[in-house]
């Protein structure tokens, strides 16, 4: 294998990738080390040139240093990855290459996209018979180039002119299935991608709320805490995130000899996939309550100032749990994370189902599940388990009423309920906890309070309300004494 530097091969290369940084790189490598002919783009050709220069012993590359020349490389259909920092830059760069394509070329955005940016770029390169697919990808830049997990939407038949090459550079599940498959039309894989970050947030939240409770609870040190994440790893939190929780607790930084955890400043930083998680499922009416405590918990920490100001405020003494009851509290902790956990997808997964009814996309959330098994940042064993739920019940109205989940709730929800006492007592904060067990309980709830709420509106707006007893919308005329209620018109 060798590298071409030569833009003169024209028509030659299977797939291009304009954007060099370190995803765009990964990714060219990986399609390269896959035996196909890559060409590359970057706006800085130094860019491209280090990209040959250094990694030209892995396959064939073929270096562009302009939009025309990148084009020209490709072969029909043409089949060009965008690797750019999402909005207004993607949509410089497809107004550079969409004149230079041809009808059935394919532009593919692999980047970060919000999926309604994504929806009308699609509409509008349709129109120009142009196929633009918006690709969620996660893995970070070792899976960009080991294998990540792709979420490919757009149109059928620009996954049949690509699926083999994303099947080939894709992570492999387990059972050697490639994480990828076309998701559903326009948006559909970056929506998908979005609300994988979201659940991302809450299951890192919640892993950050047990290492804290038992920090603060029963006093054991990072490195000890340590050792409870890889036992549990071992069990059913198999999972990335556990796993690299794990390594980061028993690390200890070589500048001061103090855990590393104790010297990182606790302020969580974010790029925004969470904030649109939240954003698009009040958009959508969708209740995903543990995943925006840890959107918000991440804003709290930020907020350097206004946790200095408030750090005189009362609070209680932490409990200090010891022996045997510290021993049961970590067993508790266990319950608490997988239950909450369970939560967190549920929700995440009840937002992907009324996306893909409100927008048509048709979406197999077993399928979804499946894509996630392997490569992406939150993989674990757990989705094996949420795929043959939604396989058994495609119709499945939430994972909370599987009834292996519907089970393990029910073992759990001991544990869980003294897990957040013992933190409320304590002062620990555990929003990521307490909002999945309110979650819990209110869809168990055989009536809520939101029956006074419509009360409260009904009073001071008139917005009217339904009764239990009879069909209809009525209106009590509140502010004249003695008057009946009046059915609304």
């Amino acid at each position: 294998m060798h590298a071409e530097t030569e833009a003169a091969h024209h028509g030659t290369a299977e797939i291009g990738v304009t954007g060099m940084a370190v995803m765009g790189r990964n990714l060219a490598r990986n399609f390269a080390r896959k035996g196909y002919r890559v060409a590359v783009h970057n706006r800085s050709a130094t860019r491209t040139r280090s990209l040959v220069q250094d990694f030209g012993h892995e396959g064939t590359f073929v270096a562009a240093e302009s939009a025309a020349e990148l084009v020209a490389a490709l072969q029909r259909p043409r089949r060009l990855v965008l690797m750019v920092k999402a909005g207004e830059p993607t949509d410089a760069v497809i107004e550079e290459f969409a004149p230079l394509m041809d009808e059935g070329d394919i532009l593919i955005d692999a980047g970060n996209a919000h999926f309604s940016d994504t929806r009308r770029r699609e509409q509008e390169l349709r129109a120009r018979g142009i196929h633009f697919v918006g690709c969620g990808i996660s893995g970070g830049e070792e899976g960009a180039l080991h294998g990540p997990s792709l979420m490919p939407g757009g149109s059928a038949s620009s996954y049949k002119a690509l699926g083999t090459m994303l099947e080939s550079v894709a992570a492999k599940a387990p059972d050697g299935t490639p994480c990828v498959a076309h998701v559903g039309p326009d948006g559909a894989g970056h929506f998908v991608k979005t609300v994988h970050n979201g659940i991302e947030y809450a299951d890192m939240q919640l892993i950050a709320e047990a290492y804290d409770v038992l920090r603060h609870a029963v006093g054991r040190t990072p490195a000890q805490i340590a050792d409870v994440f890889r036992t549990w790893n071992e069990g059913r939190l198999d999972s990335y995130l556990i796993e690299i929780t794990a390594e980061i607790l028993a690390h200890t930084d070589a500048a001061t000899g103090e855990p590393f955890v104790d010297v990182v400043l606790d302020q969580a930083e974010q790029k925004g996939t969470g904030r649109w998680t939240v954003q698009t499922a009040l958009d959508l009416g969708v209740p995903v309550s543990g995943i925006a405590e840890a959107v918000f918990a991440r804003a709290v920490s930020g907020h350097a100032a206004l946790r200095e100001a408030a750090a005189s405020l009362a609070g209680p003494a932490p409990v200090a749990l010891e022996g045997a009851a510290a021993d049961r509290f970590v067993a508790d902790v266990e319950q608490a994370l997988y239950a909450s956990k369970i939560v967190s997808y549920a929700q995440g997964f009840h937002q992907i189902a009324a996306g893909s009814q409100e927008y048509g996309w048709d979406i197999d959330l077993g399928e979804v599940a499946a894509l996630w098994r392997a490569g992406c940042i939150i993989r674990a064993k757990f989705l094996d388990r949420i795929r043959a739920a939604y396989d058994a019940r495609p119709a499945l109205p939430t994972l909370l009423t599987d009834e292996d989940f519907a089970a393990a709730l029910r073992d759990a929800q001991d544990a869980w309920r003294r897990v957040v006492v013992t933190a409320a007592t304590s002062g620990i904060p555990t929003p990521g906890f307490s909002a999945a067990l309110a979650y819990y309980d209110s869809l168990r709830a055989e009536r809520l309070p939101a029956a006074l709420i419509q009360g409260q509106r009904d009073y001071f707006g008139a917005h009217t309300y339904r009764r239990t007893d009879r069909g209809g919308v009525h209106h009590t005329r509140w502010a004249q004494e003695g008057r009946p209620e009046q059915p609304a018109d």
